[in-house]
């Protein structure tokens, strides 16, 4: 399989609804590495790398998130695969990668 790296931004009804902790618990469940985090402008941010068919599953779990979200707008930007993650966490609030 072939790894991939892909930057997200989520928009929408995303923070404060548990988003983050449900991406964190499908990300483990799907096996893909990087993080996920609140942006100071009410959106979500996440990087993710591994295998592109799992990358490409959380993408697409991504569009929808957890029940109580309202995701408006998914961006995908793919980047360079860096293999810098072993585990994929959330980030507190507004810090950087």
């Amino acid at each position: 399989m072939k790894p991939v790296r892909a930057h997200l931004i989520i928009e929408g009804l995303v923070q404060g609804v548990f988003y983050r902790a449900n991406t964190v618990e499908a990300a483990r469940r799907i096996g893909v590495y990087g993080f996920v985090k609140n942006r100071p402008d009410g959106a979500v941010e996440a990087v993710i790398e591994g295998d592109e068919e799992k990358v490409n599953k959380l993408i697409q779990w991504c569009r929808i998130g957890p029940e109580i979200a309202r995701v408006e707008k998914v961006t995908v930007t793919w980047e360079e695969y860096r293999n810098e993650f072993d585990d994929f966490t959330a980030l507190t609030r507004y810090n950087s990668y």
